[in-house]
């Protein structure tokens, strides 16, 4: 596989199978990995790679909570900027409408959308899932690096034909998490990453995923 074909093939993957992952695969994944780029060679991302028992003892502590909604979220960052507007807005909107089109649950089919959501929280059937965090004094760079070195997992993870959903979405639950997994105090929780195998099948795996085309976001100066 090339990297072209990896970054083509790469997506946000919401059904997995319940094939197991070998673990000799994800320490490869992980070894290659450490050659993300990261500022002044900090490498500030830290991860805890869960499986069996402690991931079902993690799922089981969240869906204590999920009746409660809202209330029951405690993120240490903001998810999304509370100002995020205009095409930045339309793309986050956008992608949502496009999965529940191919999942056929419409807007007025509430209680089917939170049901679907708290998939999140079963990191979508995938048999790993990884839990992201680093030291609370890092700024943006450091961010930006470990976004770096996920992104490089996800390549990875393809050319071993393996697939992942990079999973924001359990910075909501930071407490609940820090109660059933070691994560140390003066770091910062990021994100969760399930990992697994693609259920080719389903629907919310075969959507059409949209990209704004590079001159929303690239300016060209000095070219002929």
């Amino acid at each position: 596989m090339t990297v072209s074909e990896a970054v083509a093939s790469r997506r946000s993957v919401r059904a997995f199978t319940d094939q197991p992952v070998e673990r000799e695969v994800l320490t490869r994944i992980l070894e290659k990995a450490q050659r993300a780029p990261s500022g002044g060679n900090t490498q500030p991302w830290h991860g805890i790679v869960l499986t069996g028992e402690p991931m079902q003892r993690l799922f089981d502590r969240v869906a204590q909570d999920l009746p409660r909604g809202r209330e029951a979220f405690a993120p240490e960052y903001h998810v999304y900027p509370p100002e995020l507007d205009g095409a930045y807005e339309q793309r986050r909107r956008g992608v949502g409408e496009d999965m529940y089109g191919a999942l056929q649950i419409s807007r007025e089919e509430k209680g089917k959308r939170l049901m679907w959501f708290a998939n999140n929280f079963r990191a979508f059937g995938a048999p790993v899932l990884m839990l992201v965090h680093t030291p609370k004094y890092m700024g943006p760079p450091q961010w930006s690096d470990i976004g770096m070195w996920l992104q490089t997992i996800g390549l990875l993870a393809r050319e071993e034909g393996l697939d992942t959903c990079f999973q924001e979405a359990w910075a909501v639950y930071s407490p609940q998490i820090r109660e059933v997994v070691d994560i140390p105090e003066d770091h910062i929780f990021f994100c969760g990453v399930a990992i697994g195998y693609r259920d080719e099948v389903a629907a919310v795996n075969n959507f059409t995923v949209q990209r704004a085309p590079p001159e929303e976001s690239v300016r060209w100066e000095g070219w002929q």
